[in-house]
């Protein structure tokens, strides 16, 4: 007898959650095929987690040499920074943590990996690689994008976001670093102490709005000894490629300006879910600007098609009655009954 779907399962996304997701479903028995169109491990494994840890181990190393003289304790003579060498480590720590979960791995024990972009065409079908593929359940789990802030002459400059920056085969000698929150302040951090000038720009007048204040002071007081600096409360005017540095001007107040100047830039202005070209609305998948709605038990408006890790839209209700009666059902976020 022939098969409805081709598959029992198929995943968009081959990160975390959705290699897990695929693991789970494979280990119950179901038949299951990941959809991703960059790489096995996501951002996690390729430009967030697994980069960032090891270029703040290196930045922690590179400071703790600097201070040797305090504890007592000389350098060798050929201490220092290489440079050149720092981002060539990264990308090897990144490779060895995907060469652990190569897509060969999964295929071997039966779960399909196809390298490719998803699109829905209607509930149960999705075109991938230019072939149609069908399945009784779908996961959606698609991540995240880098938010890319509205500057005038932004196409102009050859900018940084996690997702490129350890493609560099140098650290620049001077870095902006465009947002004021925990990534922003993370990068920064890591390059002050790996000898880059840095220079940290943020729209709001306080540093981390969401944490408490005394921490933020001594947080910044740190890192300003470290040679960071701050321009907290400006706004982004204008970008633009002066003899091949970055050239930022900011407006403070009642328009007051100044520029800034750096060999680079780098944007860590936040992230936004990956939503573009899945096509949800052929699936009749609700969705907004935070991501995909989903109830509790991570179930799309499709109840076939679930949503998981950052791409969902947090707090998200499926059944609201309109402003002021979130929920009808009165179960948080439960859903009707047809969800549960």
């Amino acid at each position: 007898m022939k098969k409805a779907y081709d598959y029992d399962l198929i995943v968009i996304g081959a990160g975390i959650a959705g290699m897990v997701s695929a693991m789970t479903a494979h280990g119950l028995g179901k038949h299951v095929a990941v959809v991703e169109k960059s790489k096995v491990g996501g951002n996690c494994t390729n430009s967030t987690c697994i980069p960032s840890k090891a270029l703040i181990r290196l930045s922690h190393l590179s400071r703790d040499m600097a201070r040797l003289d305090r504890l007592g304790l000389r350098a060798a003579p050929a201490g220092g920074l290489d440079s050149r060498r720092v981002m060539e480590h990264i990308r090897s720590i990144v490779q060895k943590a995907y060469e652990k979960d190569l897509p060969e791995t999964f295929e071997r024990i039966g779960i399909h990996v196809i390298s490719a972009s998803a699109a829905f065409v209607d509930p149960h079908h999705i075109k991938a690689n230019g072939q149609t593929l069908s399945a009784d359940k779908f996961i959606i789990a698609a991540g995240t994008t880098p938010l890319i802030p509205d500057i005038n002459g932004l196409g102009t400059i050859d900018f940084l976001t996690n997702e490129t920056l350890y493609r560099l085969d140098d650290l620049p000698k001077s870095l902006i670093i465009l947002g004021g929150g925990v990534d922003g302040l993370e990068y920064a951090s890591a390059f002050g102490r790996l000898g880059v000038e840095t220079t940290v720009v943020g729209t709001a007048t306080r540093l981390l709005p969401g944490v408490d204040r005394e921490l933020v002071d001594y947080l910044l007081q740190a890192l300003q000894a470290e040679g960071i600096r701050f321009h907290t409360g400006t706004k982004p005017v204008n970008l633009e490629n002066r003899a091949g540095k970055v050239v930022l001007r900011v407006e403070r107040g009642a328009g007051a300006g100044e520029e800034i100047h750096a060999e680079r830039l780098l944007i860590a202005t936040g992230r936004k879910p990956d939503l573009n070209g899945l096509s949800l609305e052929k699936a009749g998948v609700q969705y907004n600007s935070r991501g995909i709605i989903t109830d509790n038990k991570l179930r799309t408006s499709v109840p076939h098609i679930y949503a998981c890790g950052d791409i969902v839209a947090l707090s998200a209700c499926l059944h609201s009655r309109g402003p002021g009666n979130p929920c009808g059902y009165e179960c948080g976020l439960a859903g009707p009954a047809k969800y549960r």
